[in-house]
């Protein structure tokens, strides 16, 4: 088990790279990183003649193909080829990318029993069953990379304990990866009648270090055999590609609004204001003056919440707004940006790191 120090550096790392890039991005586009899980050296699962990384390759880029016929979405691979890469390099092209999304594409195997069927993995701390070894197998990458005690220090693939104090993870961004996991299946089990091996939590390096909603996505099991032979298959990459890009294109039409953005306080710090614009339609019909004001967007989820103080730290005059699926609740209302700031600056003390200031114009 790993000293006290570092996992404490490794949680201030985690802390870090979620202060630095936030959770929204300021993109006009509808950004999604595709990521092919394994590549060169590293093979993936290796059964009845097929190789994980080969199949993961090939859905991506089909994934890929399909989004970018879509003028509003841009894609960005983690690789287009049969090359090695590192998952903290996986990880820093998202986040330097600031997209909206992250999917990562993999194949299931099993030493033991003969399952079948696909399922969607969100990060998580569950560690129990079959899962909590997918979790490790996908994780054991870490051991083929140069120097990765350095890396990775604190983080043990093969112990789960390891993970305590890792993840400062937000419930905006959790539960839209969850929505979006939650669709991927739907799209399996409906539209394709696959096996439905559900949503689940699991502590996967990758989605703990990429800083948007992600899903790691598991198409079956290359060791069955059946499964296996339709994995392999053109016929079973279309499906499973259209599939996927169809629960993608569902989420960006759920969640994404290319106005309703937040920059990152660090990049935003050197302009006017890191504020984002938010008018209604409604506003806009009912609008008899360009009456300017400013709240401070604390959290988001598809729980409505009384706005009691004791659900939010003690925060005082909590509002919230609907939007699709999402409740996003707001601290305050100021007609004064620098007030706002104030207002900014009491919720981070309570707890609300990444909240941020949305500019509302009536």
């Amino acid at each position: 088990m790993p000293s006290k120090k570092n996992t404490k550096k490794l949680f201030l790392w985690v802390l870090l790279l979620s202060i630095t890039f936030g959770f929204s991005q300021n993109n006009a586009k509808f950004k999604v990183v595709l990521d092919a899980g394994h590549g060169g050296k590293d093979p993936g699962a290796v059964k009845n003649g097929v190789q994980e990384k080969d199949v993961a390759l090939d859905v991506v880029l089909k994934i890929g193909k399909i989004l970018e016929k879509n003028k509003d979405v841009e894609v960005v691979y983690t690789r287009k080829t049969d090359v090695f890469i590192e998952l903290r390099e996986r990880a820093n092209i998202a986040n330097k990318a600031k997209a909206n999304l992250f999917v990562s594409v993999h194949c299931n195997s099993v030493k033991t029993g003969n399952p079948i069927g696909a399922m969607t993995l969100v990060m998580g701390m569950s560690r129990t069953g079959t899962n909590l070894e997918i979790a490790k197998t996908e994780n054991a990458v870490i051991f083929q990379e140069t120097d990765y005690k350095t890396k990775y220090k604190g983080f043990d693939p093969n112990n789960p304990e390891t993970l305590i104090g890792l993840k400062i993870i937000q419930e905006e961004s959790l539960l839209q990866s969850i929505e979006l996991a939650t669709l991927v299946q739907n799209q399996f089990r409906d539209e394709l009648k696959r096996k439905d091996k559900g949503v689940h939590q699991q502590p996967l390096w990758v989605l703990d270090a990429t800083v948007m909603p992600g899903v790691l996505i598991e198409l079956g099991f290359i060791s069955h055999p059946d499964e296996a032979k339709y994995l392999n298959s053109e016929r079973g990459k279309e499906e499973m590609s259209e599939s996927i890009s169809n629960a993608i294109l569902k989420y960006k039409s759920d969640f994404f609004n290319g106005n309703d953005v937040a920059e990152p306080e660090s990049v935003a710090s050197n302009k006017t204001s890191n504020t984002s614009k938010v008018t209604s339609d409604k506003d806009k019909e009912n609008s008899k003056s360009n009456k300017t004001y400013y709240k401070v967007q604390i959290s988001a989820s598809t729980r409505k919440l009384e706005t009691k103080p004791s659900n939010f730290k003690g925060l005082k005059g909590i509002t919230v707004q609907k939007e699709k699926k999402l409740y996003k609740y707001f601290y305050g209302e100021e007609s004064d940006y620098d007030a706002c700031k104030k207002k900014l600056e009491e919720a981070k003390k309570k707890g609300f790191t990444s909240a941020y200031i949305v500019t509302f114009t009536n």
